[in-house]
């Protein structure tokens, strides 16, 4: 199984979010570890070329998978309106 890592700006990020959003996005990161090849990633391109993002309702998680040594990191947890700027 995939293992979880936060940078240190996704750390904040998720620190800074409300309890309910927080575990909001924690259980959507668990099913990605647990469904990581079975789903279709979404690609992001431009300054983010090679990340992928997560749809959380409003929320988007910026991540990154290394299938090498099947690490998930997660960069960057943010409003849709804001997480791209």
């Amino acid at each position: 199984m995939y293992k979880l890592l936060f940078s240190n700006e996704g750390k904040a990020c998720l620190a800074s979010l409300d309890k309910k959003t927080a575990q909001r996005v924690l259980n959507k990161l668990k099913w990605l570890l647990q469904n990581i090849d079975s789903i279709s990633h979404l690609s992001l391109t431009g300054n983010f070329s090679g990340l992928f993002k997560l749809r959380i309702g409003d929320w988007r998680v910026i991540y990154e998978i290394n299938h090498q040594n099947q690490i998930v990191t997660v960069y960057n947890i943010g409003h849709r309106r804001e997480i791209y700027k």
